[in-house]
C-alpha cells in the first residue's frame, strides 16, 4: 500500500511516499521552514510524486500530522491532505506531531519513559509523556515548563522535541534524571507515514489538535455593527 505523508506542523514543510507493505520509502523531501508552506508544499508533494512514477503509483492513503503546532501550518497541511485524498479517492487520516515525535524512540527502546516538548513559545511547551511500550502517561497539553517538569516524575527520562533542550534545565533544577535524545524542530516523515499506516480512518480524523488558544484575537472596537 503506497502512503503519501504530509507534515506542516512546526518548522518544516516535508512529504513522503512510503510502501507500508515492503515498509520502505519511495519518496521524500523536507525543507526547514517556519514560514512559507503554503507557498512550499505543493510543489514539494508535486516533486515527491513525480520521483515516484517511474515506478508505478498506488496511492492507497494520504496521512497528515493534525497538531500540536503552528495554527497556519496545521490548516495549510490538512487542507492539501483532503484535498489530494479526494482528488486520489482514497482515506486520509491524521497523526498526532506528538506521537510523531515519540514513535522511533518508544520503536527503538519501549523499556523507559520518552516525554515529547515542543516549543509553544512564552514559555510553555507542547507536553506529552509515553510510559515504557507507548501507553500515555500524561495527555497532549500545553504547560509552563516547570508544570511540565514536575509532571514527569523522578525520571529516567529521555526528552524528544523542540523543546527538549528547556524542559531538560528545568528538569535538572529538580533533580530528574533526564536525557536529551532528540531536538529536531519537526518530527520524521517516515515516522508519520508508519503511525498513519497503522491507524484506524474512521478513528483518525484529519482534524486539528487545538491545545491552546490563538495569540491574535479578533479586535472588537474595529468589527462593523450588525443590522
Amino acid at each position: 500500500m503506497h502512503i503519501l505523508a504530509i507534515d506542516t506542523s512546526l518548522g518544516a514543510a516535508a512529504a513522503g511516499l512510503f510502501d507500508s507493505d515492503t515498509r520502505t520509502e519511495i519518496a521524500a523531501e523536507s525543507m526547514a521552514m517556519e514560514r512559507g508552506h503554503a507557498e512550499a508544499l505543493v510543489p514539494l508533494i508535486g516533486r515527491v510524486l513525480a520521483r515516484a512514477e517511474p515506478a508505478g503509483l498506488d496511492l492507497k492513503r494520504v496521512v497528515v500530522t493534525v497538531g500540536p503546532g503552528s495554527f497556519t501550518g496545521l490548516r495549510i497541511g490538512i487542507a492539501a491532505a483532503r484535498g489530494f485524498a479526494l482528488a486520489r479517492g482514497v482515506p486520509v487520516v491524521g497523526v498526532s506531531t506528538l506521537s510523531a515525535y515519540a514513535a522511533p524512540f518508544i520503536a527503538a527502546n519501549d523499556s523507559s519513559i520518552v516525554a515529547v516538548a515542543i516549543d509553544a513559545r512564552h514559555g510553555e511547551i507542547y507536553f506529552q509523556v509515553f510510559a515504557p511500550g507507548g501507553r500515555t502517561m500524561v495527555s497532549p497539553r500545553a504547560l509552563s515548563l516547570r508544570e511540565a517538569a514536575r509532571a514527569i516524575g523522578s525520571g529516567p527520562v529521555r526528552l524528544v522535541g523542540s523543546g527538549a533542550p528547556l524542559l531538560a534545565l528545568e528538569a535538572w533544577s529538580l533533580g530528574v534524571s533526564a536525557v536529551v535524545a532528540d531536538t529536531q524542530a519537526a518530527p520524521d516523515i517516515a515516522w508519520v507515514a508508519r503511525l498513519g499506516a497503522a491507524a484506524q480512518p474512521e478513528e483518525a480524523l484529519p482534524r486539528p489538535l487545538y491545545i491552546k488558544k490563538a495569540n491574535a484575537t479578533p479586535q472588537e472596537a474595529a468589527a462593523l455593527p450588525r443590522r
